[in-house]
């Protein structure tokens, strides 16, 4: 899947170009669009009692990107396991694909009481989907 960012102005730092930590809140975006696209809005998932925080982010940035530019982010499910899953990211500007930065999330799936969350037998339809996402045969 891939999901657009416009760097805004907001974003840039002292020397005009977007601040790092931009790129882990585009990530985000990137990620609530990958699962409304599975049919599985995050909302959805937090109705059933579920939460998903974030493990660990590392973010390698290759080039800069500036005001106005376009970034297409490409989001893929890494690996899945259940409980706990990879997300990772390939940020490209939208015009000449040169590579901004590539980055991996990892996340799990909790209850609202901070236990491991089964969601096989809770959000059966979502681990289904996962899988196969995994798998890339969906």
């Amino acid at each position: 899947m891939e999901y657009v960012h416009q760097a805004q102005y907001y974003e840039t730092d002292q020397m005009g170009i977007i601040h790092h930590s931009n790129y882990i809140r585009w990530m985000e975006e990137a990620r609530i669009a990958y699962m409304d696209e599975m049919d599985f809005p995050y909302k959805k998932v937090e109705a059933a009692g579920i939460i998903s925080p974030v493990l660990f982010v590392n973010c390698e940035y290759k080039s800069m990107t500036h005001f106005g530019d376009r970034v297409a982010i490409e989001v893929k499910l890494a690996s899945f396991k259940g409980v706990k899953y990879e997300i990772a990211y390939t940020m490209r500007d939208l015009e000449s694909r040169e590579v901004r930065a590539v980055a991996i999330s990892g996340h799990c799936f909790l209850k609202k009481d901070g236990r491991p969350a089964n969601i096989k037998k809770e959000l059966p339809l979502l681990y289904e989907t996962m899988q196969k996402e995994v798998s890339g045969k969906a």
